[in-house]
């Protein structure tokens, strides 16, 4: 996987919480035509899994289905690496 800064960013995104692209993008600051391709990407890489939410909740909220997503142990050590490579992102995200 291309170790880039909107990588790092986006699984630093993910280990401290946020769960959702509009919240990641938020988070990060980066737009959602870089989000959610990046996403897919790491999801295919195994760096992190995909969930959608029933379509009940989403329903009783009056709104679209979202996905969720979660960081795993690969994509943790590739989080370690980025944060090596961009030392100046360690603390680029407050915690949510």
């Amino acid at each position: 996987m291309n170790l880039t800064q909107p990588t790092a960013l986006t699984l630093q995104a993910l280990a401290r919480g946020y769960r959702y692209g509009f919240d990641i993008m938020a988070a990060t600051g980066l737009p959602s035509g870089t989000i959610y391709p990046l996403l897919r990407r790491l999801e295919r890489e195994g760096c992190i899994v995909g969930q959608w939410e029933s379509e009940d909740a989403a329903f009783s909220e009056g709104r679209p289905r979202r996905r969720t997503y979660r960081i795993t142990a690969r994509g943790r050590e590739l989080l370690a690496a980025a944060l090596e490579r961009f030392v100046y992102l360690r603390d680029a995200l407050a915690n949510p």
